[in-house]
């Protein structure tokens, strides 16, 4: 059986750079379109096979071209595709610009990512049911994802819920959950608190805390990352390095640290590890193809 499955989506990313982002009305000279296998589940997904060495991915992909290539870049990471299922809606998509400094905007067309339902659940119960940890993103249609976490409360496994993008769900599906990780724009429309600094991050983590989330870890970016729990909250600072492309380093964070904690990490080191990973991450171009190998992490980790 697999000790970390990820429930999620899975989109083939249609890429552009551009020096700035256009404003509205406005065109602007691009470079190649680029098509790089992504989506925020089978990214987490890729990062979890690389550095665990073993993982399965549950969601639908189309019966076309682009849903062959994500399948065939998942077992190349050591995911098991077997609980993904081919879908008659076309695969989803990300169409993506990517600017000089590195940061994105992302529009998503969900495609068969839309149409995974319980079904896919049930199919998936004795992987779900024997998993140390479930990863979750809100790319498949919210009842799927609250059945997904009434479904894991009930299971030993712990669920690790990444509430992107951001859509509302009620505060008891929350309480139900293991680890809860948000980025800062996430943070703030759930607890309702502006996060502006550290203070007001940690104001955030508190208020989360007080829904009943048991571990709530708040991704900072280049800063690195909050870990909050009943103990207390911590500071886990993040990775200098000059970034190319932010695609994907949150993932690549959440897939490593689910990997660290399958490796027996603390909290607090697996919190590190994963931000060397999404460190990484940050300094090439693309989704899956930024999302580095065990080695890499592991050699970042240990200068830290």
């Amino acid at each position: 059986m697999h000790e970390i499955v990820i429930v999620g989506s899975l989109n083939m990313d249609l890429v552009v750079q551009v020096n700035d982002m256009p404003l509205p009305g406005e065109t602007i000279p691009g470079g190649d379109l680029q098509t790089i296998c992504g989506g925020k589940g089978a990214n987490q997904a890729v990062a979890a096979g690389r550095i665990a060495g073993k993982a399965a991915m549950v969601g639908r992909v189309g019966n076309d071209a682009f849903g062959t290539r994500l399948l065939e870049s998942l077992n190349h990471a050591h995911v098991d595709t077997a609980y993904v299922s081919r879908d008659t809606a076309a695969t989803g998509t990300a169409v993506i610009l990517v600017d000089s400094r590195g940061e994105n905007s992302i529009v998503i067309s969900p495609g068969a990512n839309g149409q995974v339902t319980e079904i896919d659940l049930d199919a998936a119960d004795g992987v779900l049911k024997n998993a140390r940890f479930v990863l979750t993103q809100f790319e498949l249609p919210m009842p799927v994802i609250q059945a997904l976490i009434k479904r894991m409360h009930s299971f030993e496994g712990k669920l690790i819920l990444n509430p992107a993008p951001y859509r509302p769900i009620a505060p008891e599906f929350l309480a139900m959950v293991d680890f809860f990780v948000p980025n800062e724009t996430e943070a703030e429309k759930f607890s309702g608190v502006h996060v502006a600094d550290m203070d007001s991050a940690q104001q955030a983590c508190r208020v989360l805390l007080d829904m009943g989330i048991q571990n709530v870890i708040v991704t900072l970016g280049a800063k690195g990352a909050l870990l909050a729990n009943p103990h207390g909250i911590q500071h886990i600072p993040g990775v200098k390095v000059n970034p190319v492309d932010t695609t994907a380093a949150g993932d690549t964070f959440i897939g490593a640290f689910a990997a660290a904690m399958v490796r027996k990490f603390s909290l607090e080191d697996a919190v590190c590890y994963a931000n060397c990973a999404g460190a990484i991450a940050v300094t090439r171009f693309g989704a899956q193809t930024s999302i580095p190998a065990a080695e890499e992490v592991d050699a970042l980790y240990a200068r830290q």
